[in-house]
């Protein structure tokens, strides 16, 4: 399987100066493992949209697949309150 290409949003990084250290470690770690498999463990399809969610801990990324071009689009990075 070929590995897909990630790519931020331009907001992503507003998101993630708000998030600590370690846990931006964390959740990083876990989108790069994305790039394998954009659909494994944890994975969830939002309800009504084009949209895909991971979670790590107690924060959320929000992602757009596009199996066309291999690319995963990070949309954004919260908390789960403020994810939605």
């Amino acid at each position: 399987m070929a590995s897909y290409e990630i790519r931020f949003k331009r907001s992503v990084a507003k998101d993630l100066r708000g998030i600590p250290k370690k846990d931006v470690k964390r959740i990083l770690k876990t989108i790069d493992a994305l790039a394998m498999d954009p659909f494994g463990p944890g994975c969830k399809k939002l309800a009504g949209q084009d949209y895909y969610r991971v979670m790590q801990g107690n924060f959320r990324a929000i992602y757009e697949v596009l199996n066309d071009v291999l690319i995963i689009h990070i949309v954004r990075v919260a908390h789960r309150s403020r994810a939605y």
